[in-house]
């Protein structure tokens, strides 16, 4: 007999994955279209929809204060300079790179983003889907706050502003350089205009300081502000988000994953290194090479009892030198550095493990025996699928196909937890794809036994693949753990990474079926719980310990 709170908190969970599903419905209705107007009646649905969800990132969206921890979050994923931008371009990879304009990369996000003129924002999609959620979700919580802003400074019945919102737009169109005792008058009329409290203005005023020492915060609260008053003072100045012809016709057709894998396997084809044992491993580009090689290059540094201190050496922003002695060694040693020029963002390290300064490990097998490791920077999302669907292909050279002998794929990285904290590991069993019928069960050669010598929590369970790190819902996150699925956590590419590497080995037969697969993440945030979602800040060096100890395991059970 189902109780009357666990019917209510099924009906809120099953109204928050109605909300997901028409947000998505309309975004893919609107990205055919070619264009729409956010604030307008073409962008009704996204903001009704988003408002109705409610994610623990972007905070209360239906109060009439603005959220500055979601808008810090959004702001760090999007380009410099987008507030000021009425007409904002999704495009493909369409030959920007070689023009004038300066690249501009968020702070947070990997893509290639231009300011065409003073109105207009171009952002590079050259990671599938996902990209173009992300984008849209963040654009409209953006937007939707600029109106909060309006609302608490603009006056319409007599059509002026609050006297707070005068004195910063005087300050911003003059670019006023401001004492340090101005500045403080500055966030006081901010909080104002904000709703929020001096200490939080004070802390968002520092998060976007400039190399200059200046902060952009209140340019970019005018600026959002601003255009927000125009949409509604002026109707041919509604801001309008556009997708370029030739990102519509590229979507879906693996165009830069293709170009990505080839690059790869033309190294591996070129130094003998294609018909070894493969091991692919999708991680961060330091943690394989610095435990393989780290030891070795830094030997002085290495001499401490404590294992993990050498790796929270190289964490630390004043060590560049370290690294940089690192890199230069295991260049030297093995590892082949490839930087994508595909457009996919994701940079590849290939290691001749033969050539590692170890002598221990693998020192009786034969060359032809001793493992090849692909080390591939994080996807994103549905592009999960695509590179990796690309990778596992036979490489084709001249007439020749030449199958790719993959021994195991491992996946390691951050995910959302629902029951733990920081720091945390999960283990999955099966990967679930939010929003739809598929999952995909798995053996996964990572057991909790692996890391009984660390005392680091481990959790084992079901993981659900969502839609957007942005999305997170409290109501439906709380119904897949406490449901019969066991949801331990969540992240976004598990499910996409497991269906192309089911599709390769038990129905394309591109590699062999007997490929071992590993998971395992650890907790950058726990979205149900306050103050530890992802816009409360990420682990910092925190997350050295995890991070090792997961690639440290991933390693032995290769080499052994």
């Amino acid at each position: 007999m189902i109780s009357k709170n666990q019917l209510k908190d099924r009906t809120r969970a099953q109204q928050s994955t109605n909300a997901i599903e028409r947000m998505y419905i309309a975004m893919r209705h609107l990205f055919s279209r070619g264009y729409y107007k956010p604030m307008g009646a073409s962008g009704e649905t996204l903001r009704t929809s988003l408002m109705s969800l409610s994610p623990e990132i972007y905070g209360n969206l239906s109060g009439d204060q603005v959220d500055l921890q979601g808008l810090i979050y959004v702001m760090e994923r999007l380009p410099e300079g987008i507030e000021e931008c009425a007409y904002i371009n999704l495009t493909a990879d369409e030959g920007y790179r070689s023009s004038n304009f300066p690249v501009i990369i968020p702070k947070k996000r990997r893509r290639n983003c231009y300011r065409i003129d003073a109105n207009q924002m171009n952002i590079e999609i050259t990671r599938g889907r996902s990209e173009i959620y992300d984008i849209l979700t963040h654009l409209t919580f953006l937007f939707i706050e600029s109106h909060i802003i309006k609302d608490r400074v603009w006056l319409q019945k007599d059509q002026q502003s609050l006297y707070e919102w005068q004195l910063l737009e005087d300050i911003v169109i003059h670019n006023r350089q401001l004492s340090e005792k101005e500045n403080e008058v500055l966030i006081v009329h901010l909080s104002s205009i904000l709703g929020q409290s001096y200490t939080a203005v004070k802390n968002a005023f520092s998060k976007f300081q400039t190399e200059e020492g200046l902060s952009r915060f209140p340019q970019m609260i005018y600026w959002l502000g601003k255009l927000a008053i125009d949409e509604v003072t002026e109707e041919s100045k509604k801001r309008t988000i556009k997708f370029s012809p030739l990102l519509r016709d590229s979507i879906g057709h693996h165009v830069y994953g293709e170009i990505w894998a080839k690059q790869i396997k033309k190294v591996l084809f070129e130094n003998d290194l294609i018909e070894r044992p493969i091991h692919i491993i999708s991680a961060n580009m330091h943690s394989v090479m610095n435990t393989l090689y780290a030891p070795s290059a830094l030997p002085k540094q290495a001499k401490r009892n404590d294992p993990f201190a050498l790796y929270h050496l190289l964490s630390d922003d004043d060590n560049e030198d370290l690294r940089k002695a690192v890199k230069e060694f295991a260049a030297k040693n093995g590892l082949y550095y490839i930087k994508d020029t595909s457009g996919t963002n994701i940079n590849v390290q290939v290691i001749d493990t033969h050539k590692l300064p170890t002598t221990s490990i693998q020192s009786e097998a034969t060359i032809s025996e001793k493992p090849v490791l692909i080390v591939m920077d994080y996807a994103f999302g549905e592009q999960a699928y695509e590179t990796m669907d690309e990778l596992l292909k036979p490489y084709k050279h001249g007439e020749e196909l030449i199958s790719m002998p993959v021994a195991s794929i491992s996946i390691m990285g951050k995910a959302g937890i629902l029951e733990g904290n920081k720091g945390d590991i999960m283990l999955p069993t099966a990967h679930i794809f939010e929003g739809t019928a598929d999952n995909y069960p798995f053996k996964n050669q990572l057991r909790r036994r692996d890391f009984a010598d660390t005392d680091l929590n481990v959790s084992k369970g079901t993981m659900v693949s969502v839609l957007g790190t942005s999305l997170q819902n409290k109501d439906i996150l709380e119904f897949f753990q406490t449901s019969t699925w066991r949801v331990i956590g969540l992240e976004m590419e598990g499910a996409h990474y497991q269906k192309a590497i089911q599709a390769a080995s038990k129905i394309r037969g591109n590699i062999p079926r007997s490929v071992q697969v590993r998971y395992a993440y650890y907790a950058s945030d726990n979205p149900l719980k306050t103050g530890s979602t992802l816009a409360s800040g990420g682990l910092g060096t925190k997350g050295v310990k995890p991070t090792y100890t997961i690639t440290e395991k991933i390693l032995n059970q290769i080499f052994s």
